[in-house]
């Protein structure tokens, strides 16, 4: 059996012909699809406005620096998640402040959130892990009691819904990432939605060096070569190409998420059998995105079991290392592993399966059947 990646993009034919027609173009960036990408994400999560950039993490920033807090303000957010997240937070002068996960979902603990709140508290970041949706409605509660702004970090989540409600609506603005191994891919690339319209007017300008302009509001018959610097903002563009691509791949999307469901639940029916591997959470009222499937192991070491797969060929990885694991973490701030006991335990058990749309049942079979030798 060839390698199997724990992730895939899924790119066909017409993806690769809509790129071509954006190169037989006079806008290969700054042009005419960047807003086409923009208003399909808006039409298909049912939200007021979008602003897409060159990745996930150039979403976050902006999102945070949008926030417009005061200087060294505590954000909330969790330990188990890529390190953009609490990156963020970062580049902005701010404080993380980490709250430990619920252990069926890996998702933040609102039950913990109101115990880490201080009066330097200006926000919470809370990420959909593995494309399962938040407990949006009790964190909502929480920010609403304190004044608190929120993100949804739903880099996982694009697909996903809420008690009925696409995700991309609930939180003052939320993080879309189109990285290849997400459930929809723009090569590099990453969106922030919001309803809030002071907060589109300056995602727009931070994106584009703080200028007031869109470099196409800059060139025609009516247009003249006046704008504006108003705020430090970043080259965070992206580009028409990713784009053109972006609005092939979002057609794909519900299929996308089917597939993953689908596969899923064939993971599910035979995994749930080995007493070894605890499967993955999937709550009722919530409509899971299946960005990775992810299996925690009990009672056998995670990291033997992670070699040994490796050898067979199959790309099992691990999401995530806590945060404060690395090394930056230790050194700048003074966080402690034992403040986190959910999380520590989730991290030394959990392995993520490969899961992409286009993947076999020979490529499933294989997985499974190697995962349950090992349980002999």
């Amino acid at each position: 059996m060839n390698f199997i990646p724990y992730g895939l993009h899924s790119i066909d034919q017409e993806d690769i012909n809509e790129v071509i027609k954006v190169l037989k173009t006079d806008w290969l960036t700054t042009g005419p699809k960047i807003k086409e990408f923009e208003d399909a994400l808006c039409n298909y999560v049912g939200c007021e406005n979008a602003v897409v950039v060159n990745s996930g993490a150039s979403a976050l920033d902006i999102a945070v620096q949008s926030l417009d807090l005061p200087k060294k303000s505590e954000i909330i957010t969790s330990p188990f998640t890529f390190v953009a997240t609490s990156n963020s937070i970062l580049y902005n002068n701010h404080k993380p402040v980490f709250v430990d996960i619920e252990k069926e979902t890996r998702n933040i603990d609102p039950k913990e959130i109101e115990k880490k709140i201080t009066k330097k508290t200006g926000a919470i970041i809370y990420i959909d892990y593995a494309g399962h949706p938040c407990e949006i409605d009790e964190i909502k509660e929480i920010a609403d009691n304190y004044d608190l702004l929120l993100i949804e970090d739903a880099s996982h989540s694009i697909g996903a819904e809420y008690k009925g409600k696409k995700i991309g609506n609930f939180a003052d603005m939320t993080i879309f990432s189109f990285h290849p191994v997400k459930n929809i891919t723009t090569g590099e690339g990453g969106a922030v939605l919001t309803n809030n319209p002071k907060y589109y007017e300056k995602l727009k300008m931070l994106r584009n060096h703080g200028i007031n302009k869109e470099t196409k509001e800059r060139y025609g018959k009516e247009a003249g070569y006046e704008y504006d610097m108003k705020l430090l903002g970043r080259n965070y563009r992206i580009t028409d190409l990713q784009c053109a691509l972006g609005l092939s791949q979002l057609k794909k999307l519900n299929l996308f998420v089917r597939e993953k469901k689908r596969l899923s639940e064939t993971y599910n029916k035979y995994l749930s059998e080995l007493e070894f591997i605890d499967i993955p959470t999937n709550k009722a009222y919530v409509k899971h995105a299946w960005h990775l499937y992810t299996i925690l192991i009990n009672d056998m070491d995670r990291d033997d079991i992670f070699i040994k797969l490796r050898k067979m060929n199959i790309g099992v990885n691990v999401h995530y290392i806590p945060i404060y694991h690395f090394t930056y973490y230790k050194e700048n701030f003074n966080f402690k592993p034992k403040n986190y006991p959910v999380t520590e335990e989730v991290f030394h058990k959990i392995i993520s399966l490969p899961l992409f749309p286009t993947m076999s049942s020979e490529q499933q079979n294989y997985v499974i059947d190697n995962l349950s030798k090992l349980s002999k």
